[in-house]
This record gives structure tokens, sequence and C-alpha cells, in this order.
């Protein structure tokens, strides 16, 4: 993998509004030579009582350095799975991950742990943010846990300016004392982005970031991640229901019976 990795550095300079309507008029990327992300014939099923269930089967999917992908299907279809193999929450039963052709999910846990922290930034439906912590706390937590107690205190300065940058780019400077129940959903889900990327990943995966909000609230949070593909080259891979949202990426791709099928194949 690129020794690179543990450099990378995001523009400092807040991000330029871009409208998801303005995303649509846009061309996709040129891809990169080779495949950032790879996974083959991943298959995965869970144990329910006596029987197995199985949900992926056989899942094939390449994925380009900057590239913005949607992966839609119905409800159960096995979208969320196939994002938690991505990016190493879990562990398929037959097939591999590559990142920039190397595998990574049969690694040791520690490494697996470190990949998810530096790598990989999630988002998830529900925010996930710790109660106890304010926003500004919130966003800090993967510094603190990458770097261990004593190297994050001799640094706390940096790490919390790199912070506050954060906060100010997905708009909650006026919230940074504010725990997540004083937060509205919107402004959970913009602070968990700002988690996300605290520790400068090179991989966004996003699952259902807009389930829990309403129309307007979730074509924001569209319009944002927009930005920060378009603007930082951040790759991002997106699950979700809604198809109006899933055309605002650059390639869309479906999860039907296990299997990954393109639009005009679903079709």
């Amino acid at each position: 993998m690129s020794s690179s990795r543990n450099s990378t550095n995001r523009p400092s300079a807040p991000l330029k509004v871009v409208s998801a309507m303005d995303r649509l008029q846009q061309p996709a990327p040129v891809p990169s030579a080779g495949a950032l992300l790879a996974v083959t014939a991943l298959e995965k099923s869970y144990r329910r009582g006596e029987h197995l269930i199985p949900v992926l089967r056989g899942v094939d999917l390449t994925i380009g350095r900057g590239e913005f992908l949607s992966i839609v299907g119905q409800s159960g279809s096995g979208k969320s799975t196939l994002l938690h193999l991505v990016g190493l929450l879990d562990t398929p039963d037959v097939g591999e991950v590559r990142l920039e052709g190397q595998r990574i999910d049969d690694l040791p846990a520690r490494s697996r742990d470190l990949l998810r922290n530096r790598v990989f930034g999630f988002i998830f439906q529900f925010y996930h943010l710790l109660p106890e912590l304010t926003l500004l706390e919130n966003v800090l937590s993967p510094l603190m846990i990458r770097h261990g107690a004593w190297a994050y205190w001799k640094r706390r300065k940096e790490f919390r300016a790199q912070a506050l940058e954060l906060i100010e780019q997905v708009g909650l400077s006026h919230r940074t004392a504010h725990r997540p129940r004083e937060l509205s959903g919107g402004e959970m889900q913009r602070a968990a982005i700002a988690r996300a990327l605290a520790a400068q990943p090179e991989i966004l995966l996003a699952d259902e970031p807009t389930g829990n909000l309403d129309a307007r609230t979730g074509r924001d949070i569209l319009d944002l991640l927009c930005r920060l593909n378009s603007q930082t080259q951040l790759t991002v891979v997106m699950v979700t229901h809604d198809e109006a949202l899933a055309k605002l990426a650059h390639r869309t791709v479906r999860l039907a019976e296990g299997r990954l099928q393109g639009l005009k194949e679903a079709a």
C-alpha cells in the first residue's frame, strides 16, 4: 500500500458551496489507474436459530480513488453488510477485500483496527455519537484513540484546532460545547461527518446517512458529501434506499438477492 497514506492532508480552506443539483451537471472524474478498493466473490451468511440465512452470494466490486459510489437495494438486500465487510467491521465467509492490491480482510485484528482508524471513516444512520461527550470531544475521539493518552495530550492544542476547523466546515461552530441530546438530527449527522473526517481518512463509508432525516436536511447532508468528494477527492461509498439521492453519485450499483448488479443489468 502507498507509503503516503499517513501523510494525506486535506485542504484547510472552507468547503465551497456546491449544490446537489450542480453535482448532477458535473462530469464523473477520470478513473485513476487501478482500483483503490476491490472485493472479490464476497459471501456472507448469518445464523438464525437452526437456519443459515445467506445475505451476500458472491459480490465483486471495484472502487476507484476519488470516486463517489452509491449502493442501492431493498431493505434486507445486504447493503449494510457489504459496507461493513468493505470497512473491516465484519469478515466475509468467502472472498477477499483488497486495498491498493493488498488483501486486508485476513490481516491480524490489530492491523485491521489501525486501518479502520487511519484509512476508513464511517457515517452511520443512527449517528453513534457518544452521549456523554460534547460535539468537540466526539470529533476529537478518533485522534484520542489513534495517538493514545500521552501523545494526544502533548499535541492537544494542534488536534483541537484541527477539530474546530472541521466543525466550522460542517457549519456547527456554534454547537461545539453541546452534547448530542441538544442537537437536531441534521446537526448530529454533520457532527458524525466531522468526526469521520478527523483522522483524515482516504475512504468515507456512509450507511444510510439521510435515513433518519427529513428530505430537506437529507439533501443538505448529501450536498456536504458531494463537496467533500469533489473538492478533496475523498472516496465516498454510500448505501441508500433513496434512488433519487443515489443519482448524485458518479456511479450506482444495485444489490438484489445477494448479488451486485449494474443499473442497466438491474433494469
